[in-house]
């Protein structure tokens, strides 16, 4: 008798132990995608806080040009082309301000007839200056090209709010 209450205490106890054991890793899990998915959401606010900007200055009949005019800047490079970089091109486009060439990480799956797309594996012409357009993440861009280039790069979000 002694032997079978043994064996379902021990049971007992590894179930038990399984299960909080499993509980710990959904919860890790779980935690994992909620950090994740508060990432996605702060990044798409900035984009959508960029575009707000960018939108009002617009509304007001004012152009980013007047930014490159104002700091002397006649050739630009984008980083990143999604949503915001595929924008200032179209506003650059026909100013006097020449977009040179965009960069990009994922610049193999990029199709644009309008300029080259390059990797930062790539050789960087020199422009006047680069804007980055993935303004969440610009801090980690400008410090990985710091050591690439020796002109300015700066967040198109400083862009929208300096016009």
């Amino acid at each position: 008798m002694k032997k079978r209450a043994a064996s379902i205490l021990s049971l007992l106890a590894g179930g038990a132990a399984g299960s909080i054991v499993a509980s710990a890793a959904v919860s890790k899990k779980m935690n994992k995608k909620v950090k994740t998915e508060t990432g996605y959401a702060q990044k798409h606010l900035k984009i959508m806080e960029v575009f707000n900007q960018w939108l009002s200055l617009k509304q007001e009949g004012k152009s980013l040009v007047s930014f490159f005019e104002d700091y002397e800047y006649k050739t630009v490079a984008v980083y990143g082309m999604s949503f915001l970089g595929e924008r200032l091109v179209q506003e650059l486009k026909d100013s006097g301000i020449e977009v040179v060439y965009a960069i990009d990480k994922n610049a193999d799956n990029i199709y644009t007839d309008e300029l080259e797309v390059k990797d930062l594996s790539d050789d960087l012409p020199e422009v006047d200056v680069i804007v980055v357009t993935a303004v969440y993440f610009f801090d980690e861009i400008e410090e990985e090209m710091c050591d690439l280039v020796n002109y300015p790069i700066i967040s198109l979000e400083d862009v929208v709010y300096g016009v």
